[in-house]
């Protein structure tokens, strides 16, 4: 990595005991400390902020886990949650307070749900009341389901006006993108309690899926508002390259598996019929090779002046947090940070004390805080 150098390993007294920080000098715009807020989580999946300081931590095999404000993980997962298969790569998927949580106490969370003709991404919410959740309701499921493991998709984002997304990803059947009345490969919108908006795109045409909000997609792990605009950005996995970012828009098709950057695992052929077709989008910025992107969240804090309105998304396969400036809607530059440093990062968060937080995807994850290097 240009101009990254691991300046030092030093052990700082914490709730836990002694957790490592690692210092970090950067060439580029910021010199950041990593802190360990808490780890002993197993695949860690998404994390969302408490009012009172702690963190309500997803783990992939099907358990809600509280973290205090000093960093404390309970040793019980939080009750309540409905029946959730842990299969390949589905399980418990993201989670995140409705905007009013202070006073209805709403958590919205993501999952692999079993069922009639085998499993698929399911939204319930339930209200927080102390290690449980209570009154938990289901508010959306893909169908229809398969017996698949593969491209559960999914993240779950409040647009400015309470309206809810969620992403999904194509269930390892390709053709599935393409059809209007399945839910696979798409960005579904939501009110909050599950009913379809009347200003969805679709309602009101009998052969279309009335949730269905943008279509053609792959398998989308990372969502994300704009601080400025509040547009919607999110980004999806391709198959052997063609990882792509995208702005989903209303009725768009953004093409998979028709067009695509990527090519078949392993034997480098063709997928579909290239690179662009008319009707179809094209992606705001696509890695080639792949870098496996989860996690994803714009910085606009006080903290790293020189990150402000960047871009950050988490690499899976490379290990790494990716840093990506936007100029005019474009990406103009791009930086690797923490390469090998924490493991495969699986979410991307700001904090609301201004910090950028991440998961690591591991069987002893953690959560991790990048505060600057003073």
């Amino acid at each position: 990595m240009k101009g990254l150098i691991v300046a030092s390993v030093i052990l700082l007294v914490a709730g836990l005991g002694q957790v490592k920080a690692t210092e970090i000098e950067a060439s580029e715009k910021a010199s950041i400390k990593i802190e360990t807020i808490t780890e002993g989580l197993e695949h860690p999946w998404s994390v969302a902020f408490l009012p009172n300081g702690g963190y309500l931590v997803t783990e992939r095999p099907g358990r809600l886990r509280l973290v205090d404000a000093e960093g404390n993980l309970q040793a019980e997962p939080i009750g309540g949650l409905p029946p959730i298969r842990a299969t390949g790569q589905g399980g418990l998927l993201d989670v995140v307070l409705h905007p009013d949580f202070n006073n209805n106490r709403w958590v919205y969370f993501s999952f692999a749900e079993p069922g009639d003709g085998g499993v698929g991404t399911a939204v319930a919410r339930g209200r927080l009341n102390g290690m449980t959740l209570d009154d938990v309701e289901m508010i959306f499921r893909l169908r229809p389901k398969t017996n698949s493991g593969y491209h559960f998709g999914s993240r779950l984002i409040f647009g400015r006006d309470g309206k809810l997304f969620v992403t999904l990803g194509d269930r390892g059947d390709k053709p599935r993108s393409q059809r209007l009345d399945d839910h696979a490969g798409s960005v579904i919108r939501l009110n909050d309690d599950g009913s379809v908006p009347v200003d969805n795109p679709f309602v009101g045409r009998s052969t279309v899926l009335p949730e269905i909000y943008s279509y053609g997609h792959r398998n989308i792990q990372g969502a994300t508002l704009h601080p400025q605009t509040g547009r919607l950005w999110t980004h999806e996995h391709g198959p052997q390259g063609g990882d792509e970012i995208n702005l989903p828009e209303a009725t768009v098709n953004y093409g998979w598996p028709v067009i695509t950057y990527g090519v078949n695992y392993g034997i480098g052929t063709k997928i579909g019929e290239g690179t662009e077709k008319a009707g179809m989008a094209q992606p705001l910025y696509y890695w080639v090779p792949s870098i496996a992107p989860s996690g994803m969240a714009f910085y606009d804090g006080e903290a790293f002046p020189g990150w402000r309105g960047n871009l950050f998304i988490g690499s899976l396969k490379f290990r790494l947090l990716v840093r990506l400036e936007i100029e005019d809607g474009k990406v103009v530059h791009e930086e690797r940070l923490l390469k090998g440093v924490l493991g495969r990062i699986r979410d991307v968060r700001q904090g609301p004390d201004g910090m950028l937080y991440v998961l690591t995807d591991a069987r002893n994850g953690g959560l991790f805080r990048l505060i600057p290097n003073t």
